[in-house]
């Protein structure tokens, strides 16, 4: 096989849910945008479906109507960016619940779907989406008595537990929403680690479903085994790759795997990442180039036939440290030649 080969452990996906499900202590959504950030978005909501979770969230309705399509009937779908203009029929024919941001939405909303399902989103400090308070306070008693199905914020600092940006927006959120009957939620992953104060009535885990921090305990989803094309004995001195970036400094063995920065392995990770064959690391030498990599394999057993980047050894949350970004980012550029199996499907 001339590239390389994806899995998605859906057991594993549906694993992480339940345990952070269980760590929230009310309802858990499922935040599945960007395709189930990589993953493939239908057999990612159906697997999740399975395990318990009711409520789905993407960013835009496009994603929604492509959700309701593996999801069919039942699942509530929540999208992010709201009403956008020229969303009226993908809202409506799709069953989605637009996630109202701007006093412009709400029009849109209230015009075009008078009785359809909607929710709220507040801004609490972001400055990304939602309403301010200010525009809030202006229509709250009109779209409360509408009955939206949610009233939601987002924590910009999360991530970060000991950030006075958490209980800064978490006062925010309860000053300007407490009292009301419509259920809250403030909390994807990073909020559910937080604690029960940060959870209201709905909780949104995303990243942590698919194995990436901060959840410490989740199970890696992703695993990608990259095939060898060929092994060559490279002597002292030699070079390896684009620019001469890598010089050997004594004699190894060099495989070229079927892989590169068109498959989503950035370049930043070039002469800085292990590949693993079983438990031999394999260090990457030279640039990553379009469709190829150079890695070391002089330590290996025999010639191994591939190669592992993400698995058991090495999550996404490694990668993104070498490339100096984030899990998401990795998962989200998974690369589209790749051969992909779905375990547990």
């Amino acid at each position: 096989m001339g590239t390389g080969h994806l899995t998605i452990d859906l057991d594993a996906l549906a694993d992480n849910w339940r345990a952070l499900d269980r760590k929230s202590g009310c309802a858990t959504a499922a935040v599945v945008k960007a395709d189930g950030y990589g993953c493939g978005v239908g057999a990612v909501a159906r697997k999740l479906a399975a395990a318990g979770a009711r409520q789905f969230f993407v960013a835009v309705a496009e994603e929604g109507v492509r959700l309701r399509e593996a999801l069919g009937e039942g699942p509530e779908i929540l999208v992010f960016g709201g009403h956008m203009s020229g969303d009226a029929e993908m809202i409506r024919g799709a069953g989605l619940v637009p996630m109202l941001n701007s006093l412009d939405q709400i029009l849109r909303q209230f015009e075009a779907l008078p009785g359809h399902p909607f929710g709220i989103q507040l801004d609490s400090g972001m400055n990304r989406l939602g309403m301010e308070a200010a525009d809030w306070g202006a229509v709250a008693e009109v779209a409360l008595a509408q009955k939206p199905r949610l009233v939601m914020s987002h924590l910009a600092c999360a991530d970060a537990p000991d950030h006075p940006m958490n209980a800064a927006q978490l006062k925010e959120f309860r000053r300007i929403t407490d009292g009301i009957s419509v259920p809250r939620s403030l909390a994807a992953t990073g909020g559910i680690l937080l604690g029960p104060e940060y959870h209201f009535d709905l909780t949104r885990p995303g990243i942590g479903l698919y194995g990436g921090m901060p959840f410490e305990e989740a199970r890696p989803v992703v695993h990608l085994d990259l095939p060898v094309i060929q092994i060559r004995d490279v002597a002292k001195g030699e070079t390896v790759g684009y620019g001469n970036s890598w010089t050997a400094e004594r004699p190894v063995r060099i495989a070229t795997l079927a892989a590169g920065y068109a498959d989503g392995i950035t370049r930043h990770l070039s002469n800085r990442v292990t590949l693993w064959h079983g438990d031999t690391p394999c260090p990457l030498r030279g640039r990553v180039s379009m469709d190829l990599l150079t890695v070391d394999v002089t330590d290996c057993e025999g010639e191994p036939e591939s190669l592992t980047l993400l698995g058991e050894r090495q999550g996404v949350d490694v990668l993104a440290d070498l490339a100096g970004t984030i899990g998401y980012e990795i998962l989200t550029q998974l690369g589209h030649r790749y051969s992909r199996r779905l375990a547990g499907a």
